[in-house]
């Protein structure tokens, strides 16, 4: 079995391991090119938290600052993993949607205590400032990366696609799976998602997927990689 994998490298490289420990081959094509952001340090003076709701915020602070005392609340299971690769002392982790990451946040911080950074990029999923500042926190979003949108799909999944030897295509959020449909479509592979599954890794991803048909759409039964290598060994089986 062979599966596309459309995550950037660094993200996509950890899960292509993680199915191949289960006999799934992977055909890796980023269809967002990460660009982090040059600049100074950030001043945390007042900052309680830091809220990352993607591993590339993680990565981008990182390069950025070298401190890693501040706690970071983490949006799911692989952010938090960077974040400790990265070395901060202390990563609490949510449920993997930035609703989760808010409820935990409510119940475990006061707004008093400080400022809450949401290391991010140029675009986000979800309100999580609205969530958090109806509670009277105070939020500040960070821009410290840019993820910019391929403009086509590579030989390698278009050969995949056509001849079958695809099953299917991991695809980890809206964005991504607007920008997959807007390249099928460009690249007139419609036709052939017909045979091919979409693994998606929430409802949310999945709608955007929706648009073209697919064999089949599995969404994972939590937003993580190892629920999503699970859906996706769970067809080959």
């Amino acid at each position: 079995m062979r599966v596309l994998i459309t995550r950037p490298w660094e993200d996509a490289e950890p899960l292509a391991a993680a199915l191949r420990t289960h006999g799934v081959e992977s055909v890796i094509a980023p269809l967002l090119n990460i660009q982090y952001l040059a600049g100074p340090a950030l001043d945390l003076q007042g900052v309680q938290v830091l809220l990352a709701t993607s591993a590339n915020g993680v990565r981008a602070f990182a390069a950025r600052q070298p401190d890693r005392s501040v706690p970071v609340y983490a949006v799911g299971d692989a952010t938090a993993r960077i974040a400790r690769a990265e070395g901060f002392d202390e990563v609490k982790v949510a449920s993997g949607d930035v609703a989760s990451l808010a409820g935990r946040v409510r119940s475990q911080l006061d707004p008093a205590a400080g400022t809450l950074i949401h290391v991010a990029g140029t675009k986000v999923a979800g309100d999580l400032a609205g969530m958090l500042r109806k509670d009277g926190f105070r939020y500040r979003r960070v821009v410290l990366y840019e993820a910019r949108t391929a403009d086509s799909l590579p030989p390698a999944a278009v050969q995949g696609m056509r001849d079958r030897t695809l099953k299917g295509v991991v695809l980890y959020s809206p964005r991504t799976a607007a920008t997959f449909v807007d390249l099928v479509r460009k690249a007139g592979l419609d036709r052939d998602c017909h045979a091919q599954f979409a693994f998606c890794l929430s409802h949310a991803v999945a709608e955007r997927a929706a648009s073209i048909s697919w064999k089949s759409v599995v969404i994972a039964i939590r937003p993580e990689q190892s629920a999503m290598v699970n859906a996706v060994i769970a067809v080959d089986k």
